[in-house]
């Protein structure tokens, strides 16, 4: 299992990703598209690295909003694992 982060460390971590919230040992993120097409389509990209990382982010589709979280549920927060996989997710379009 993964060692959860300190405060300090999520701090640390969370200034280097943009457009990312820390909430209640979670990260979120929503990312807005022009239709439910390219909102299908974003989360589609997003099972390879997923399925890579052996992390799986929760995700609310409505419409043309994707919500993103990550947490690690066996840790009980976060962990270095979130922070990579949330970076990786950045770079997606």
């Amino acid at each position: 299992m993964a060692q959860l982060l300190t405060k300090a460390e999520i701090q640390e971590h969370a200034k280097v990703l943009s457009g990312w919230t820390v909430e209640d040992s979670k990260l979120h993120i929503t990312r807005t598209f022009k239709n439910f097409i390219q909102a299908i389509e974003f989360v589609n990209k997003l099972v390879e690295p997923a399925e890579s990382a052996g992390h799986h982010p929760d995700i609310e589709i409505s419409y043309n909003k994707v919500k993103i979280t990550l947490t690690s549920h066996d840790a009980g927060g976060l962990t270095q694992t979130d922070f990579d996989v949330a970076q990786v997710i950045s770079q997606i379009k």
